[in-house]
C-alpha cells in the first residue's frame, strides 16, 4: 500500500461517518464531527520528555508495543503514533454553552457514549492496521495503562491522549490544562501506536502554551469564569477540586437524564477558543 497515512485518516474519516459514531438518542445523532488526525514518531526526543517531565511510569511508544507483541522485535524510529482529534458538535457546543452549573444532556452524552465510540474507534484502526499486517495497539486498551501520581502534575497516568496529540501536532495547552487545537478546545482525543514508519506531522509551536491567550497576552481568561467551581485562576487548573465537581454530577446527570453518567466541560465551550485557535494568535 502507497499510502499508508491516507489509509489511516479514510479509516477514521470512514468510522466517524458510520452509524458506530452515536449519541444514542434523536435519531442516532453524531457524538463527534469530522476528525483532525495528526502523526508522531516514536523515536521524538517528546517522548522521554513526557517521562521525565510528568514521571518515570510514563510509557515510551516502543514500551506500549513490545507489551502488546513480546515475541516482536521493534525500532523506535519505525513506529508511529497515529492521534486524532473529535470535536465536539455544533450542537452540544451550543447547548452546552447555555449550561452555567450542570453539563447539558448532549455534552455528558457525549462524554459516555462518545467516549465509547472513540474506544471502538481505538479498537478499529488497531484491526484495521492488523489486516495490512501492521502490528498495532490503542494505549487506553492495554494492560499497561493505569492511572498514576505524578509528584509535579498530581492526579496523571501513563499515557495521555491530550500530551499524544500535542507531540503529534494537533494543539498546545490552554490555563485549564485542556488542549486548543485548530478545531477547538471542546473535542476528546484518542490514539494508536503502530509498527510503520509515517511521516510526522509538523509541530507548529514550540511553547507548549502557544494558543493560549492567558499565557501568551495575559488577556482572556474565560475558562476562569465558565469554571462552575473555582477549579481555574491565574495559577492554572486544580485538580483536587475539579475531581470533586465531576463526582457531583455523577449524581445529577442518572437524575435528570435518565442514563449512568457524568460530564463538565464548562471551560471548553463559551469561551474564544472554543472552536478553533483564537483569531489574536492565527
Amino acid at each position: 500500500m502507497e499510502n499508508i497515512a491516507q489509509y489511516i485518516k479514510d479509516i477514521i474519516g470512514d468510522f466517524i461517518a458510520s452509524k458506530e459514531n452515536s449519541m444514542k438518542k434523536w435519531d442516532d445523532e453524531p457524538a463527534w464531527a469530522n476528525a483532525l488526525v495528526g502523526f508522531s514518531n516514536g523515536a521524538d526526543p517528546i517522548f522521554p520528555f513526557f517521562k521525565e517531565d510528568i514521571g518515570n511510569f510514563y510509557l515510551q511508544p516502543l514500551e506500549i508495543l513490545s507489551q502488546a507483541y513480546p515475541e516482536q522485535v521493534f525500532k523506535s524510529e519505525q513506529i508511529s503514533v497515529i492521534s486524532w482529534i473529535l470535536p465536539q458538535t455544533d450542537a452540544t457546543k451550543r447547548d452546552h454553552r447555555k449550561e452555567t452549573h450542570f453539563p447539558s444532556e448532549r455534552w455528558a452524552r457525549s462524554r459516555i457514549f462518545g467516549e465509547q465510540a472513540n474506544v471502538k474507534l481505538r479498537q478499529h484502526v488497531v484491526r484495521k492496521l492488523y489486516e495490512i499486517n501492521i502490528e498495532a495497539v490503542a494505549p487506553l486498551l492495554s494492560p499497561l495503562y493505569k492511572s498514576a501520581m505524578s509528584e509535579k502534575y498530581a492526579f496523571a497516568s501513563r499515557w495521555s491522549e491530550r500530551h499524544t496529540a500535542y507531540a503529534s501536532g494537533l494543539g498546545t495547552f490552554g490555563l485549564s490544562d485542556g488542549l486548543i487545537t485548530p478545531k477547538g478546545k471542546a473535542m476528546r482525543t484518542g490514539s494508536v501506536v503502530a509498527n510503520v514508519y509515517l511521516e510526522p506531522t509538523l509541530r507548529p509551536y514550540e511553547d507548549h502554551n502557544a494558543y493560549c491567550l492567558f499565557h501568551q497576552k495575559g488577556t482572556c481568561g474565560e475558562c476562569i469564569e465558565r469554571c462552575p467551581i473555582g477549579a481555574i485562576s491565574e495559577k492554572g487548573h486544580d485538580k483536587y477540586i475539579c475531581s470533586r465537581y465531576v463526582n457531583m454530577t455523577r449524581k445529577y446527570v442518572p437524575k435528570h437524564y435518565g442514563f449512568d453518567g457524568y460530564g463538565c466541560g464548562f471551560c471548553q465551550t463559551g469561551v474564544c477558543c472554543e472552536s478553533g485557535i483564537p483569531k489574536e494568535l492565527q
